[in-house]
């Protein structure tokens, strides 16, 4: 099965190129079940919320090559400390009827109880790198999801301006209340990660 994004409609195609009857009018009657199954074979980024689909954009090179860096980096300082990161796509549950797809995300416990097969049940740290198709969705939309589903740092790795803003969730546990911007010349460190670290200008050079 395959999804046409041709239009702003939605519509599956089932393999022989014939279109479900309907399928442009699911918005919003989707299940978790249906959105589990649909994303384990569509081949694309899509997150899910109350019934909803969304398509994300494919990423680009840079924004490849920046998610690289990170994950390499992560991974050698989590891996000999216990911890685990992984990459999109890779759904990560928010709350019930809520899934997202960041970029990287992390646990300090690769034996965490949440780590499931089929996504995450939380995590302790993600990050995403934006995207500029629309900025707006990863600075302001997930600021608010991740706080919704209690990641305790987001990161907002932002090639366009070149920083990288580290949020920390607030002790209620209802909003990131602290907040550093870094840039070039810099070293970006991380309050869950204490002996962590990595140099601004490395990340948006990265190749």
């Amino acid at each position: 099965m395959a999804i046409d994004i041709s239009t702003q409609a939605m519509r599956l195609i089932t393999p022989d190129g014939a279109v479900i009857e309907g399928s442009d009018t699911l918005q919003g009657t989707w299940t978790v079940e249906q959105y589990v199954r649909l994303t384990d074979h569509a081949g694309r980024l899509i997150e899910f919320t109350d019934g909803e689909l969304e398509l994300l954009p494919m990423p680009t090179d840079k924004h490849q090559a920046i998610s690289k860096f990170l994950l390499l980096l992560l991974n050698a300082f989590l891996d000999p400390r216990g911890g685990t990161v992984l990459y999109s796509p890779l759904r990560l549950h928010i709350r019930e009827g809520k899934f997202r797809e960041p970029d990287l995300m992390l646990l300090l416990d690769a034996n965490d109880a949440r780590r499931q097969n089929a996504y995450w049940l939380g995590a302790d740290m993600v990050i995403e790198i934006v995207s500029a198709d629309d900025p707006q969705r990863d600075t302001i939309v997930k600021r608010a999801d991740y706080a919704e589903g209690h990641v305790p740092e987001y990161w907002i790795v932002n090639p366009t301006d070149e920083t990288v803003t580290v949020l920390i969730l607030s002790d209620d546990g209802a909003r990131y209340a602290e907040e550093r911007v870094f840039r070039r010349g810099e070293a970006a460190t991380s309050a869950l990660l204490p002996d962590f670290s990595v140099q601004v200008s490395a990340i948006f050079d990265a190749r």
